[in-house]
């Protein structure tokens, strides 16, 4: 195997700037709201370096504000540190860029993490963000016992609960999550080899914190960034700058600010749904050694016990693996199918078989159109795609045609691949669930109906034969956290697009005031688990939809129909005389523009914010539906 040197420090995965940078980097000062955006998340995705980054920062405020845009998914982040985060703020910018995401932030003044959270008025709590990032390193958190001399010198409880107050308040004022980091290490050892294992070390003190720390979020609703984990991966010595630490404050060596900045953008991406959801493979050279049209099935490198066989076999083992928790597969190669097909199913080697790949698309069509088609017959977004291609030229036209899809760099040796795609980040959660384990298998189910009404002869009796069933549930502690899943990352189905976090869910659920449903649909090709969330803020003579959303791959299946069924009933049921919607446009949810419409309500007033509309519940007959309850 050819050697390429892996450097997680340098993002691997993104290509480097080409000597174009500023020329392309001015051209978007002549753009307008339809061609900014594709134009500077492009310039994005490549490995900027901190002047780069500066600049594209500026630009990207500028076109913002010349022509504001919702093809990017808004985050409000507030920043409190021990540090300077001047440096840091662009590099954040241009890291949520790449991700989808148009960041406003609000960092905090030096030093003044607990009097931002604590004062209601302080300049975080009244932005009003999203989330806040508590970018605090071990000289920002209390670990020295305060009595001079005593033993042990360190210990942690002190910094938990400082931290624990600092998430509290932020919580409190501005109804914000945290994001949490874990602590990396000082870089020097004070007891050498004894030091990780010795009781009131500051290095055992630190393990004990970042376990408690991630203990803690997994019932807070607060998120990890696992900044040791980072400093690790680089190495302490390059995660370190002490010169610069006590010349500006900085708490991270400024090379490894772009990683660093990648990590977190992450979350808020993930936290809106724009984590990728299917992982599309090359074959040749990418998930097996070899041309199989060429060397034969038996020719393949995919060998147990040989070098490069065992390196091809972790990546498809790195994809196996990703199918397992929920990740989708497909195949998008330029072959003979029955040819490429025959490898999946004969050669010992192979860890993927034809059962794991949902979509299977081996031709000599140019591989952006058969990236559509996989999307289309998947029946989600472009921007949910990543192409794993060793072949460079294919990888550049990709990025060309079709920016949408992420298409990682690869170097010439196939033992980084899986470390190349791991490090990427592009399935960042931010929770698992029952629901993300099973979606490989919806999706895979979703392409096998899209196949079934190509040969039906109506809609209508697709839709039967599909034989669906529909669950009406009350919000429980079960399903709250995949109903802030959808709550927070559903974008075109959605006619308020409002954003609750799990704890605010949690108290929606106990109100009196709320009548609240998680709907879940089946079907004889499988479970598609929680499909659709609403929140109706209910009155003696009304129920107002405050929240209705739904997941675009039920889209078309009339199960909006059996919601307003079920709805109806239960508010009339009630004693209320009319359901009232609301629509609020946005750029992605004008599916949903006729919805109420087509539902049968009628228009009561109208704005460019909102349109309401209303029901009457004494004359409405429920619609005939394709769809049965659960027995």
């Amino acid at each position: 195997m050819a050697q390429t040197a892996f450097s997680l420090i340098d993002l691997p995965w993104l290509p480097r700037p080409g000597s174009d940078f500023r020329t392309r980097l001015d051209a978007a000062r002549d753009l307008d709201g339809a061609d900014w955006v594709p134009h500077l998340r492009g310039l994005a995705t490549e490995a900027v370096n901190l002047n780069q980054a500066i600049a594209l920062a500026r630009t990207l405020k500028s076109a913002r504000a010349r022509h504001p845009s919702s093809a990017l998914s808004g985050f409000r982040l507030g920043i409190v540190s021990n540090g300077t985060t001047d440096f840091l703020q662009p590099m954040l910018e241009v890291a949520a860029l790449r991700h989808g995401i148009a960041l406003d932030i609000c960092s905090a003044d030096f030093g003044q993490a607990m009097q931002e959270a604590l004062n209601p008025a302080s300049s975080i709590n009244t932005f009003r963000p999203d989330a806040v990032l508590l970018a605090l390193d071990y000289r920002g958190l209390p670990f020295r016992r305060p009595v001079q001399g005593a033993w042990p010198p360190f210990e942690h409880s002190a910094a938990l609960a400082e931290l624990q107050t600092l998430r509290e308040g932020f919580r409190e004022h501005s109804g914000a999550i945290s994001l949490v980091q874990t602590i990396a290490a000082p870089p020097q050892l004070e007891f050498g080899s004894l030091e990780r294992s010795l009781a009131g070390s500051l290095r055992s003190s630190l393990c004990d914190f970042n376990h408690a720390v991630a203990d803690s979020v997994r019932t807070t609703g607060d998120l990890l960034i696992d900044v040791d984990w980072i400093a690790q991966s680089i190495g302490l010595d390059h995660w370190y700058d002490d010169r610069n630490w006590y010349i500006a404050r900085m708490p991270m060596a400024q090379r490894a600010l772009p990683l660093y900045a990648d990590f977190v953008a992450r979350v808020p991406a993930a936290m809106r749904g724009l984590s990728r959801k299917c992982l599309v493979l090359d074959l040749d050279n990418t998930i097996w050694g070899g041309v199989v049209g060429d060397d034969g099935v038996q020719g393949l490198a995919l060998n147990p016990g040989d070098a490069r066989g065992e390196a091809f076999r972790a990546i498809q083992s790195a994809a196996a693996d990703l199918r397992r928790r929920g990740i989708v597969l497909a195949v998008c190669s330029k072959n003979d199918e029955s040819t490429a097909r025959e490898a999946f199913r004969s050669h010992a080697g192979m860890i993927l078989k034809e059962a794991d790949i949902a979509v299977f698309l081996a031709n000599w069509h140019d591989k952006a159109s058969n990236l559509e088609r996989i999307a289309s017959q998947l029946d989600i977004g472009l921007n949910a795609l990543v192409m794993l291609d060793d072949n460079p030229a294919e990888r550049a036209l990709i990025r060309q045609t079709l920016p949408q899809v992420a298409v990682p760099e690869l170097g010439d040796d196939p033992s980084t691949f899986v470390r190349t795609l791991h490090c990427a980040g592009y399935f960042e959660p931010v929770a698992l669930t029952g629901a993300d384990l099973a979606r490989a298998e919806q999706y895979g189910s979703n392409a096998a109906r899209t196949q079934l009404l190509h040969v039906s002869r109506d809609l209508d009796g697709f839709l039967r034969s599909l034989e669906m069933k529909i669950r009406f549930e009350r919000f429980n502690a079960t399903g709250r956290k995949r109903i802030a899943q959808l709550i927070n990352k559903t974008n075109q189905f959605n006619v308020t697009t409002r954003r609750y976090t799990e704890a605010q869910v949690a108290a929606i659920e106990a109100s009196s005031e709320h009548h609240t449903l998680q709907i879940s649909v089946s079907d004889r090709f499988g479970d598609n688990g929680m499909i659709a969330v609403v929140i109706c803020r209910i009155s003696p003579a009304e129920w107002l939809v405050d929240t209705w959303l739904m997941s675009c791959r039920v889209l078309n299946r009339r199960i909006e129909e059996s919601v307003c069924n079920h709805l109806a009933s239960m508010a009339r049921n009630a004693g209320a005389r009319r359901l009232v919607g609301e629509y609020q446009p946005t750029e992605r949810n004008r599916i949903v523009a006729d919805l109420f419409a087509r539902l049968g309500f009628d228009r009561q007033s109208d704005s460019t914010d909102a349109s309401m509309w209303a029901l009457d519940l004494e004359r409405f007959r429920p619609f005939d539906v394709p769809v049965q309850p659960f027995e």
